[in-house]
């Protein structure tokens, strides 16, 4: 229970710190969106539609590495929500037994 405590601590303090990545990639580019959950490929971009990074070569490796960040953001809160699960049964089994 005490460790089960202290992942999910350092898991929370990890989140904030992608967080605050996400912020920042969001003030780099007005085109990017001003959403923390959402994936910048959500968002209508003025002009054609950029694939590959032969238009805007800034841009479009911007919101790769913010993608990525957002995928990292989703795991990390995937592996929080598993860690409180276990952290949950671990205190009602000390509580009922």
């Amino acid at each position: 229970m005490f460790f089960g405590s202290i992942i999910m601590i350092m898991l929370f303090l990890i989140l904030k710190y992608v967080l605050a990545w996400i912020i920042y990639y969001n003030k780099l580019d007005p085109r990017l969106g001003d959403s923390t959950w959402r994936f910048t490929y959500d968002y209508p971009v003025l002009g054609e539609r950029d694939i590959s990074d032969l238009d805007d070569k800034d841009f479009v490796r911007l919101r790769r590495k913010k993608n990525k960040i957002i995928l990292l953001m989703y795991s990390i809160v995937l592996i929080m929500f598993i860690t409180s699960m276990s952290l949950l049964s671990e205190i009602l089994l000390f509580f009922f037994s």
